[in-house]
């Protein structure tokens, strides 16, 4: 039996005051949410209550590369984006679920000196997707969502689609249809620097994990410790409804380690640098935009706008990654680039 870790617990760490002014600005700025996600010991329920858990089950395994389980691109309008340009007025927008305290991916900056602005790299793909579908960019309404409110959102119709780091996986093409894949991933660890956490391994043991309910990290954790591969003594009931929140309780000490998509984590790090990435991303994800099930003509547009924003060397994905995310993912770009997409999904 391995004995209990002594907690380990930073004290007056700098990036604390720092945080605590971003997020009260952000509040300031913020958005109307949609829904409040809840915040406790184990994630929300989203979608499925019917589902038997063996009829779940079976469609997992059942359920090879997600991220190919798209359709075709076309250019094509249809039902679905006709209604969002029978939109009139101010209200002819495209309705986009985002983030908006991820930085570098969907944020507001404090210090742009411009109310109401939001940033990052999910933000100019859904500007791309505005400009191609509205002739117009800016026309976009955005509304911030909580990482287990992003299917609710999708299925009620209270957005278009979601543009929000959202991985890609078997349990969410059950409910929601994606994308072909915008960007490559994997989960990592986020630890203070003096932390004896070394990555995602046996130093898990004993400690306090925080992960964003509805996310693909704690069904990851969850699945990992049934296993083996977690140690079973490592506590993932610390769950938050913003990813940003597990920084702010890392900070406060509540918590010894955070396990997030390494795009995101890589970002918090920068945002505090008494913490860190520890060791390498343990699993493969991809991002894509998801929408709802039926709405085929969007995304096969989506599909369509993703193949000219790739290859637009100029205002497009690199362009894109160069400005938000090599300061925090490196100048080489070619670890983030997803595979040629593959469109398997036929009807």
């Amino acid at each position: 039996m391995t004995a209990p870790h002594p907690r380990t617990r930073p004290k007056g760490w700098g990036g604390v005051g720092a945080m605590a002014t971003a997020c009260v600005l952000a509040l300031v700025f913020a958005l109307v949410l949609t829904c409040t996600g809840s915040q406790g010991r184990s994630p929300a329920k989203t979608t499925g209550e019917s589902v038997s858990h063996a009829e779940r089950a079976q469609a997992d395994e059942e359920c090879t590369a997600p991220e190919k389980q798209t359709l075709a691109p076309s250019a094509a309008d249809g039902p679905t984006i006709a209604a969002i340009k029978s939109r009139r007025g101010e209200k002819r927008k495209l309705i986009v679920g985002v983030d908006q305290n991820s930085y570098r991916w969907g944020y507001r900056d404090p210090n742009s000196g411009e109310s109401g602005r939001l940033e990052g790299f999910d933000i100019d793909l859904v500007h791309r997707i505005a400009e191609d579908i509205l002739g117009d960019r800016d026309a976009v309404q955005f509304k911030a969502i909580p990482t287990d409110q992003r299917i609710p959102a999708i299925q009620a119709g209270r957005v278009d689609m979601v543009v929000r780091t959202m991985t890609i996986n078997c349990a969410r093409i059950r409910d929601v249809a994606f994308s072909a894949p915008y960007f490559k991933t994997g989960q990592q660890v986020l630890a203070p620097k003096s932390s004896p956490v070394t990555g995602y391994d046996a130093s898990l043991a004993d400690r306090e994990i925080c992960t964003a309910a509805g996310s693909t990290a704690y069904s990851t954790l969850e699945a990992d410790r049934k296993t083996g591969r977690l140690p079973e003594s490592a506590d993932i009931g610390t769950t938050v409804p913003n990813q940003l929140d597990c920084l702010v309780r890392l900070q406060l000490g509540e918590v010894d380690a955070v396990v997030t998509d390494g795009a995101l984590a890589a970002s918090q790090a920068a945002q505090d640098p008494t913490v860190e990435l520890k060791g390498a991303a343990f699993t493969t994800e991809y991002y894509g935009v998801a929408m709802k099930k039926d709405a085929d003509d969007l995304v096969r547009r989506v599909n369509r706008i993703l193949v000219d924003f790739r290859g637009d060397t100029a205002g497009g994905w690199e362009s894109s990654y160069a400005s938000w995310l090599s300061a925090t993912l490196g100048r080489d770009s070619a670890a983030s680039k997803p595979p040629a997409p593959q469109y398997l999904r036929t009807s």
